[in-house]
């Protein structure tokens, strides 16, 4: 059964960044997007490169590796949407961003 689980704190994710978190043997991509946070896998479709460590801009980041770029909020690859990578519902409590898996 699914649960929410902490992956962050609030003031550990700057706006307009994303990190990369380990969560029930899953490695997510978790961003801040002006304040809302949002929860990806971290690996690209493409090649397999680390999402949570590409750039940032609004909801969308782009792969480091190859740059392929991916809305954060809906999983969809911005030039070819049916390439997609997995969403997780994301919350807030108190300074803690919790995600669940």
């Amino acid at each position: 059964m699914a649960e929410f689980v902490r992956v962050t704190g609030t003031t550990d994710v700057k706006p307009g960044h994303g990190i990369v978190a380990e969560v029930n043997g899953k490695t997510l991509a978790v961003f801040n997007v002006d304040g809302t946070f949002h929860a990806i896998d971290n690996t690209c479709v493409h090649r397999g490169g680390p999402l949570g460590e590409g750039d940032v801009e609004g909801n969308v980041v782009t792969c480091p590796w190859h740059g392929w770029q991916f809305n954060v909020a809906t999983g969809e690859c911005v030039k070819n949407p049916s390439a997609r990578v997995d969403v997780y519902q994301v919350k807030v409590d108190g300074n803690d961003v919790k995600v669940l898996v």
